[in-house]
């Protein structure tokens, strides 16, 4: 059964934080801006994955100049679908997502289609810097389809589902999950109205979700029970998002990743700004998971736990059981 929680004073009672002291206290405090580039640009966050062992979408093409914009085309043909994203789009701007194409033709999720020019026209959008942070000049990215485990049918609508954990000094500290809806164009961003479902560290399940930061039990496209979201691979996938830590040098970022039916999984984007929205997925705060972690003093690199420790601990003490048990 999904937890309920609709006090906002209730919500300021279990630590919740805000913008300004995320930026202050643990974004201006932990992380070394001169890393930004790492997972500003998504892909140096590819290169740097697959240089630490993790599995990341496959890469199809770069296309960085106006004069290769055309080569698309001839790019994707023996790719049933891709995705095209801005290196340095933020926020989920600029993401075109092609399910199948055939003679010119392009098909989104949605079904609906789209044609040659129209996709060039996004993509030099994307090289002008429309969908990118500070609206510079950007590359675009074009990758494989993934193709979501089938454990996660009926969660999520015309869209990939994807995990977001936050890690902090190298410790997974909150997690959920984010599902695509109608509202939301199919793509897995809660401000345009994804399903976001806050999930248990400890155990990979469902403990609550929201949409438009009001709770909600179904999937308001299929009907899915949402209580029923168990995440499989868990420890896998905390893990690697725990090993960021070492890819990155952030001491505070968001991970989010995918399990690909395939390839398991898979690191999508890290990002050094997470949103707080996670808290309204969880219903509880996230500053006191912060503070603990700190009290365990500065990590020393000669003794700092490796990440499967690191994922243990968390989960003994940040579970929702554990901490109802503390309350």
């Amino acid at each position: 059964m999904l937890r309920k929680l609709t006090s906002p004073f209730k919500l300021r009672e279990r630590g919740i934080m805000g913008m300004n002291q995320r930026n202050h206290s643990y974004i201006g405090r932990y992380n070394d801006r001169s890393k930004y580039p790492l997972v500003d640009d998504k892909l140096k966050t590819k290169i740097i994955a697959e240089e630490a062992g993790a599995t990341t979408p496959a890469l199809i093409g770069v296309i960085r100049s106006q004069v290769e914009v055309k080569t698309i085309h001839e790019m994707v043909k023996d790719w049933p679908g891709f995705v095209i994203k801005p290196a340095q789009g933020s926020g989920g701007k600029g993401i075109l997502v092609v399910t199948e194409h055939k003679d010119g033709v392009y098909t989104k999720p949605s079904g609906s289609t789209i044609n040659k020019e129209d996709v060039e026209r996004h993509i030099s959008n994307a090289l002008a810097g429309l969908f990118s942070l500070g609206g510079k000049n950007d590359v675009a990215v074009v990758e494989n389809l993934i193709k979501f485990d089938d454990c996660f049918e009926g969660f999520s609508y015309e869209g990939v589902p994807d995990v977001r954990i936050i890690v902090f000094q190298g410790y997974p500290v909150m997690a959920m999950m984010r599902l695509s809806t109608s509202a939301s164009d199919g793509k897995a961003n809660l401000h345009q109205g994804a399903v976001g479902v806050g999930i248990d560290i400890a155990t990979g399940k469902a403990v609550r979700a929201v949409q438009f930061d009001q709770p909600v039990t179904l999937h308001p496209d299929t009907g899915k029970e949402l209580a029923t979201l168990a995440v499989p691979h868990w420890e896998r996938l905390l893990t690697l998002a725990s090993s960021a830590y070492e890819m990155t040098g952030l001491g505070y970022m968001g991970t989010d990743m995918v399990l690909d039916k395939e390839e398991g999984p898979m690191v999508l984007e890290l990002n050094a700004r997470p949103g707080l929205a996670i808290q309204i997925a969880n219903g509880c705060g996230i500053l006191p998971r912060l503070q603990h972690i700190e009290s365990l003093g500065e990590p020393n690199p000669f003794t700092y736990p490796s990440p499967e420790e690191r994922v243990a601990y968390a989960a003994k003490m940040f579970g929702h059981v554990n901490e109802e048990e503390a309350s």
